[in-house]
């Protein structure tokens, strides 16, 4: 999949950061996405995305769409009616760590930006989405619903979400978990700094349920590379405490471990049969979309 260089600068998140409006964001992030596959092998077939599926072995021959593959040179059959739509539910961390950011853009808002694009390339689909926003606890909640009006709804929600208070991952996915009454998706977006055996526990939680997960593990550049050089002083976002260090001393160490955090969220989440994808706050959302459309490709 390419996208061409005016609609790449548009999915850049600096450049989104200065656009309007939600919705204009989520647009332009969605419309360069599929202007892009337009152009691509599969020409047509982002449109139709929400009616087909890839096949797969015990699929009937006869089910390929041949004009379809004329198109994409892959096997892709209609999609039976109970496989098309999908109740997918948001969840966004808005804790006190998300208002972190380096590049002109928070990881709130990066999350933001992303949710209301999913949320945006959903209704394209006429996937039923909802969405929670949370921080120790569930701050607000939509459920997943397809009606119109409800993107424009969850939209406007999301626009008005702030940072708020200390973080608890695990808290709120075990409470959505717990609601769930039919098969779907969830989609967390999250710096995940928290405890990570909770957090991965919770997650394990939608899986045991027959619910499909995908994580976007949503990281400024600075918190993967740690690029200080002179004596800072750093501040803990939810708890305020600050502490002074010296970045030759203690930045070795830091890389080590954030880096086998990394490692055990890919490593763990992966065995469950969990999508994870390392997000950074200045990487283009449409890796994050395409991510997205994988896995919704295969769920049934």
């Amino acid at each position: 999949m390419a996208v061409g260089a005016r609609e790449r600068q548009y999915l850049d998140p600096a450049v989104l950061a200065r656009l309007g409006t939600l919705e204009l964001k989520a647009r332009t992030i969605v419309e360069g996405l599929l202007s892009g596959l337009h152009r691509s092998p599969f020409k047509g077939f982002s449109v139709e995305f929400a009616e087909y599926r890839q096949y797969m072995p015990g699929d009937d021959l006869a089910t390929i769409d041949w004009k379809v593959f004329a198109r994409s040179d892959r096997h892709y059959i209609k999609k039976f009616e109970e496989e098309t739509n999908l109740d997918c539910h948001l969840m966004l961390d808005v804790s006190g760590s998300m208002a972190y950011g380096s590049r002109g853009i928070t990881k709130l808002q990066y999350g933001q930006y992303l949710a209301a694009s999913l949320a945006y390339l959903m209704n394209r689909q006429r996937d039923a989405a909802g969405l929670t926003a949370f921080d120790e606890r569930i701050v607000s909640m939509l459920p997943a619903s397809a009606r119109p009006g409800h993107l424009h709804a969850m939209l406007v929600t999301l626009d008005r979400l702030k940072a708020g208070q200390t973080t608890n991952v695990a808290k709120p996915l075990h409470q959505l978990a717990d609601t769930l009454s039919k098969r779907g998706m969830v989609v967390l977006i999250s710096d995940l700094l928290d405890d990570p055996e909770r957090t991965i526990r919770g997650l394990r939680h939608f899986r045991f349920r027959g619910t499909d997960v995908i994580v976007f593990h949503l990281l400024d550049p600075d918190e993967i590379d740690f690029p200080f050089e002179r004596a800072t002083r750093f501040q803990d976002l939810e708890s305020e405490e600050e502490v002074l260090a010296v970045p030759a001393m203690v930045s070795q160490h830091y890389r080590r471990e954030i880096g086998q955090l990394l490692d055990r969220y890919k490593r763990e989440l992966g065995a469950s049969g969990i999508d994870y994808h390392l997000v950074r706050t200045d990487q283009p959302l449409e890796l994050s979309l395409m991510a997205y459309l994988s896995t919704r490709g295969r769920a049934r």
